[in-house]
């Protein structure tokens, strides 16, 4: 049944009118949904996917209620999202990349290193273009600012940006 619908997903759904397009949005957003439900492990209520997201077959994806996936973002096969997520367009997840040690080896020919799962926790919002690289975990109530590169992880609460990410300031100071 999960092939189904990743072919439904991949070959029409995913080509729909932007989520929040007049008239035909949520007409799309709601297929992309009920494909997405048959797909992920977890699919919350009130869930947001819009178009060309793109997450391999899925089958390991949990995202939570009220939470979403903005246009042309990249998302690894295994991302656990929380509750109240806000992610905006083109955002890149990684869980993994290339071997590279030996310099005696073409990068290309030393393989993928391990994969490393990314977590992103309740109550987030990842700005556009945003990059979150392999094993980071975006921790509760965290903003992190569009074109930002997340290289390690960050305390509850957290303004973030940069490239790497620094710490800007907490959301409770």
């Amino acid at each position: 049944m999960r092939k189904l619908f990743l072919i439904l997903y991949y070959g029409l759904a995913t080509h729909l009118p932007d989520s929040y397009t007049p008239v035909v949005g949520k007409l799309s957003n709601r297929l992309r949904v009920i494909c997405c439900h048959h797909i992920f492990k977890r699919c919350g209520a009130i869930v947001t996917v819009n178009r060309k997201a793109y997450f391999g077959n899925g089958s390991e994806i949990e995202i939570g209620d009220d939470s979403g996936i903005g246009a042309n973002c990249h998302l690894p096969n295994d991302i656990k999202i929380g509750d109240h997520v806000m992610m905006a367009p083109d955002v890149l997840i990684f869980n993994r990349n290339h071997n590279y040690s030996d310099p005696e080896i073409p990068i290309g020919r030393q393989g993928m290193s391990e994969t490393r799962p990314v977590r992103i926790h309740n109550n987030v919002w990842i700005g556009q273009r945003a990059i979150i690289n392999a094993g980071r975990t975006i921790a509760d109530g965290t903003v992190i600012a569009a074109g930002s590169v997340v290289t390690r992880d960050f305390p509850e609460n957290s303004i973030i940006g940069g490239n790497p990410a620094k710490l800007i300031k907490n959301r409770i100071d």
